[in-house]
Parts: structure tokens; sequence; C-alpha cells
């Protein structure tokens, strides 16, 4: 995989100098990017994959939820539906895909969309429904549309200022287009980062004046779900135990599980896999399946050995309180 991807150095050359052209029409109104009167709030990254957008979406959603009506606007990356889908509760993983199928599952009284073309669809909810805000998810290179108030995310084992342009590298967009963002998360991040090595990675990421840099941590919660409520971590030590994952960087879950003394098969999927019928019935022969809850949205009501294991981001310091004062801060001047 290495030895492919410096060979395909000449490929992200060209494919760096095409992002920065399309990013340098969009800044000189070349290309029209259009603001709403609805405050819409981005979630996003540099990269492809494994920061962590969709944990921030239900962080954003759980702290918002109670105060304002929320809209989630996704592409609903992996679906096999096209166009315009509103999520209703006989809507299905693959209709929706896997991650706003999840958003809606854990929060149901919120009114998640999904569709490529997000400005024609914001458009068309404006003139359709009385919005209050928008999380746009997975939204940082959309930039047919104007967000108000973008959140950066960067994992802390994969900063995207060490990181180079698709396909030697993970970047799928230019490192300077993080001057956008209002906020820029670091997640992922050891629990017991020290401010010395958080002063570190803020003198590499370079932020401009007056953008907060907050870093977060996965923390995984020891009580599991899926086919009994009962299990929790701590029993599956000295258990036949097979992981099974669909996500881009399955190596924090890897970690954490091993570090708990935890033994186990692995078998990893690319990220968003739809498990053929093939894989689920060898699944069936394993003891138990563990599985991330992502990977359980498109696993659920096809197994009865199954659970899975559910995150949250936490924020390192007064982090949390910081992007809240943020968020509120901003949606006061919208309003």
């Amino acid at each position: 995989m290495q030895l492919l991807r410096k060979i395909g150095f000449p490929i992200s050359l060209i494919y760096g100098a095409v992002v920065y052209l399309r990013n340098i029409m969009y800044d000189y109104e070349v290309l029209p990017s259009k603001s709403f009167k609805t405050p819409i709030i981005c979630v996003g990254n540099l990269s492809v994959g494994g920061t962590g957008k969709t944990p921030m979406v239900e962080f954003l959603i759980a702290l918002l939820k109670k105060t304002y009506k929320i809209t989630v606007l996704s592409r609903g990356y992996g679906r096999k539906s096209d166009g315009l889908v509103w999520a209703e509760p006989s809507s299905t993983v693959e209709e929706l895909g896997d991650e706003p199928y999840q958003i809606y599952a854990k929060f149901p009284d919120i009114t998640v969309v999904v569709d490529h073309n997000r400005g024609q669809v914001i458009s068309l909810l404006e003139e359709n429904m009385d919005l209050e805000m928008i999380v746009l998810d997975d939204g940082y290179q959309h930039r047919k549309v104007t967000a108000g108030f973008s959140i950066l995310l960067t994992a802390y084992d994969d900063l995207y200022s060490d990181d180079w342009y698709l396909p030697t590298g993970n970047l799928r967009d230019s490192k300077r287009e993080a001057r956008r963002a209002a906020v820029i998360v670091v997640t992922k991040c050891p629990p017991e980062l020290t401010t010395d090595e958080q002063a570190e990675i803020i003198a590499k990421l370079k932020p401009n004046e007056g953008q907060k840099v907050l870093f977060s941590y996965l923390n995984y919660n020891h009580q599991l779900k899926g086919y009994s409520e009962d299990i929790k971590l701590e029993d599956l030590k000295n258990k036949e135990i097979t992981l099974v994952t669909g996500v881009a960087k399955p190596e924090p879950l890897v970690s954490f599980l091993t570090e708990k003394g935890i033994s186990f098969e692995h078998l990893r999927y690319r990220d968003h896999h739809f498990f053929s019928l093939k894989e689920i019935e060898s699944f069936r022969h394993k003891t138990m399946v563990l599985t991330t809850e992502k990977d359980f949205t498109r696993l659920s009501g096809r197994l009865n050995n199954i659970c899975y294991i559910t995150i949250q981001h936490k924020f390192l310091g007064d982090g949390e309180a910081q992007l809240t004062a943020a968020i509120f801060e901003f949606m006061k001047q919208t309003s």
C-alpha cells in the first residue's frame, strides 16, 4: 500500500492543483457560493474519514435540541438510493446511508434529510419549513453552501498539517482551507494529553487569530448494546470474540479493547461496507460478534449474537464550554 501511495505522487500533484484552483474560484466568486437565512453549522474535515464526524454531529444535537429545532442535512454516503430522501420511522439504512440512519435512530425527534445537492435542498426546506438551524454533516468541501459556523476535525494521529493530497496522503482538500473554520477540534487524543503537548499541536496547525483549537478524546461506553442489554465490556474477557469493523479507522477501538485485556479476532472491511449474505452467514457461526455503532446499523436484525459499543466525544479541559459558548454566540448573532 505504501509503495502504491508513493507511485501515485504525480497524481497527487494534479489532484492538489485541481483542489487549489477550485477553492480559488470560490474565493473570487467565479463559482457561486450561496448564503441562506437559516443558521448553518458545518461539521467536516480535510481528509478522508476517520476523524469522528458522526459523534460530533450527535454531540451538537444533544447540546442544541432542547433549545432549537434541528435539521441535519447529509449526503448519505454509501446509500443505495438516489435523490432527496427524508428520514422516517420506516426508513432503511440502505435508503439513508449508515451515518444518517444512526443519527435518526438515536434522535427521532429531529429532521434528517439526505441529498447530494445540499444547496438545492436547503432552498427547498426554507420554502416549505420553519427552520431554526441546520447541521451540515460532512459539508466542509461543499462550497456551494456558505456555512455560518464551521467545525473542522482532525485526528490526533493524522493531523492535516502533516498530511498530503490523495492518493499519496489522505487529504481531499487544501490545508489552507482550515482558515474557514471557526473551531478546529483535534479528535481521538490520548485522555492524558498535556497542555505542553497541546501547545505543540497548535503550533503545527498554525491557526489564524481568533480560531479556537480544542482537543477531544473518544469515550467508549462500557455498557454494550445489541442482542442483550445486560452485557458489559468487562464480560468480554476470556470469551471468544470476533470484532467486525467497516469504518475508516478502527485502530482506536482495537487499541482500546487490547488495553482492556480483551482478546479478539478482527475482521476488517472498508468504510460503509454493506455486508453480503455470505459474510453475515459466517458471522452467525461466531460465538459473539462485537462491532461499532455505525456497523450495527448495517447488521441489526440479521444476527442474534451481536453487540456494539457506543462512543462519545469528550473534551479536554474547558473545551466543551468553549465550543458551547461559541455556538450559542453564533446562534445569538444570527437570530
